[in-house]
C-alpha cells in the first residue's frame, strides 16, 4: 500500500521540486514523526540532541529551498 502511495508522490513531487529538495523534505517529515514516537510511545528520554538535530534540519531546509523565497 505504502508503495502505490509513494511512486506517484515521488514522480508529481519531481515535476515541482528537485531531487535535494524532495530527500530534505522526506527527512522533516520522518523526525517530525519519529521524535514523538520514541519519546511518547517508546518512551525514549527527550534529550537535547533532538533540538540540535532538529535546528539542523531547518539550516538544512532554509538552504535547500533559499531560491524559493527570494
Amino acid at each position: 500500500f505504502e508503495y502505490l502511495l509513494q511512486v506517484p508522490a515521488n514522480r508529481i513531487g519531481y515535476t515541482v521540486m528537485n531531487v535535494g529538495q524532495l530527500k530534505i523534505l522526506q527527512e522533516v517529515i520522518t523526525l517530525s514523526l519519529f521524535v514523538p514516537f520514541a519519546v511518547f510511545y517508546m518512551k525514549e528520554p527527550l534529550k537535547l540532541d533532538y533540538l540540535w538535530a532538529g535546528l539542523c534540519i531547518l539550516g538544512a531546509v532554509y538552504f535547500m529551498f533559499r531560491s524559493e523565497l527570494h
